[in-house]
């Protein structure tokens, strides 16, 4: 077949079309990244020049990978992130910081972090820390606490709707992020990742914590019903105003991000993602499809969700991203036999919990040609591990990870 460029790559694959081969990715989104311990690692094993990573991410501590880094690894996906991207140099936004000396990097704004006299560093803003033998800010229960004597938390939703109603997008929020997505396209033949305001926060893991919001959802369903409701016309509203205008600029998009599941089973049951969160995704991505239909929207969630597939397909996704087929006790193939043909993975390729760290650069290369000609079989596949690179993962087995799967036969 005849050679493609990488944006045509990606299109035909998340069209179920033919390629030249698979399409891959690293860092397009925030869970399909790279540890900003790991990545100057990567660069040397590379051959490139030396750099500072450009930690975009400083929760999860996620480098952005630069176009020499993705043109070595054969990957075909930049990122627009609100306000800042990897298809060209923007040196105006990054500036120096060293992480208490853990980590030479660039970051955004270094005034928002706290060096402690333990060798810790805190962020105020979040109220999170890296402790020194972490590689990520936590916060305690990572935010998510499993008390479940504690008081479910609830809001004031008039109070939050007025909120988000006095809060638009401004002409110059619009403005920058339409020169930014038009010259992301016209820096690169690859295809453009857009993470903005495309997301109902309308998450099972966040209000209050895992062991809280399920049993809202059980005891309060009106209160979960309209909370939804406020947050879901906020995000029609960003759509109405700024898709029309990026639409030409970028390919793919992220309208979802949610996880559902545990490394054994579903946080809550497939009813309630059918009665109080499907409804709402689906307003969301029919409104975006009919104002772009060519281009593609985009869910994460991890853990052991195989039993939602059907409905995050009826809910209007066209990719799942991250096919953590290890979790529930599914296997890939039964994934892709589930999905094929109608919506397309983006990850899965290999174990990024225990093969990629933990095994041979042999053992993720086996894994690598086993698992990847069946994902992407018929088409609906863009390559990726299961979830970020971890810091502790050696160079040598990302590169065999990315080699074997750009030489993978289709």
């Amino acid at each position: 077949m005849q050679t493609m460029t990488s944006r045509q790559r990606v299109l035909n694959a998340l069209n179920f079309k033919p390629v030249d081969r698979v399409p891959m990715d690293l860092g397009a989104m925030a869970s399909s990244s790279i540890s900003g311990f790991a990545y100057p690692k990567l660069v040397k094993a590379l051959g490139l020049p030396p750099r500072l990573p450009r930690m975009y991410d400083t929760h999860q501590m996620l480098a952005m990978p630069e176009m020499d880094v993705l043109d070595a690894l054969g990957c075909d996906v930049v990122s627009v992130f609100y306000g800042m991207t990897n298809a060209f140099e923007e040196p105006q936004k990054w500036h120096p910081y060293d992480f208490n000396g853990r980590l030479p990097a660039m970051v955004r704004k270094p005034e928002q972090f706290q060096n402690q006299p333990d060798g810790s560093v805190t962020q105020s803003e979040y109220k999170i820390t890296m402790q020194p033998s972490s590689y990520v800010f936590n916060a305690e229960h990572s935010g998510m606490p499993l008390d479940f004597a504690a008081e479910i938390p609830l809001q004031d939703l008039k109070k939050l709707k007025q909120d988000l109603e006095d809060q638009p997008l401004t002409d110059k929020d619009i403005q920058e992020t339409v020169e930014l997505c038009k010259r992301a396209r016209e820096s690169t033949d690859k295809a453009v990742f857009f993470n903005g305001p495309f997301i109902p926060p309308i998450a099972i893991s966040a209000h209050g914590g895992l062991g809280v919001f399920p049993m809202l959802c059980l005891l309060n369903p009106d209160y979960v019903l309209e909370l939804h409701d406020i947050h879901t016309q906020n995000t029609l509203r960003n759509i109405r105003t700024l898709l029309p205008e990026i639409r030409k600029y970028i390919d793919i998009a992220i309208t979802g991000g949610d996880d559902w599941g545990t490394q054994n089973s579903l946080i809550a049951s497939p009813e309630t993602f059918r009665t109080l969160f499907r409804p709402y995704l689906r307003k969301n991505n029919d409104l975006f499809h009919s104002i772009a239909p060519e281009l593609k929207t985009f869910i994460h969630s991890c853990g052991a969700i195989y039993q939602l597939l059907d409905d995050i397909i009826e809910s209007g996704f066209d990719i799942l991203n991250p096919v953590q087929w290890p979790a529930g006790g599914h296997t890939y193939k039964e994934w892709k036999d589930k999905g094929r043909k109608r919506i397309a993975f983006w990850g899965g390729g290999v174990n990024a919990q225990h093969t990629l760290p933990l095994g041979t650069a042999n053992e993720v290369e086996a894994e690598v040609r086993q698992v990847v000609p069946c994902l992407a079989q018929d088409g609906g596949y863009v390559f990726n591990c299961i979830h970020n690179i971890l810091a502790e993962t050696p160079p040598e087995k990302i590169i065999a990870m990315y080699r074997t799967a750009v030489q993978c036969k289709l």
